[in-house]
């Protein structure tokens, strides 16, 4: 199942300027599975959306849809996209 991944503009960098990925994926497809596949292929984004011990980073959100998750077994499904956004905050 393909998935796209819409970026935020300072990740867009280190997926080599592209404002989404695809990423291809066996079903059931989890947040999870689309993290790990991010990783793989742009290594440098998945160091920003997860941490060292491969735990989603505080100030990362993950939308699938409209929907926002944090659990990494939350499903995606068939022809939704999955958004990821760092969070904004300042005084």
């Amino acid at each position: 199942m393909k998935v796209v991944v819409r970026l935020a503009a300072g990740l867009r960098p280190h997926a080599g300027g592209a404002s989404s990925v695809e990423v291809d994926l066996p079903p059931p497809v989890t947040i999870g599975a689309v993290i790990d596949a991010i990783a793989a292929d742009h290594p440098s984004v998945g160091r920003r959306i997860r941490d060292e011990a491969g735990v989603l980073r505080r100030h990362v959100n993950l939308f699938v849809g409209s929907d926002s998750v944090r659990d990494a077994d939350s499903e995606v499904p068939e022809g939704a996209e999955v958004t990821v956004l760092p969070a904004v905050s300042g005084g």
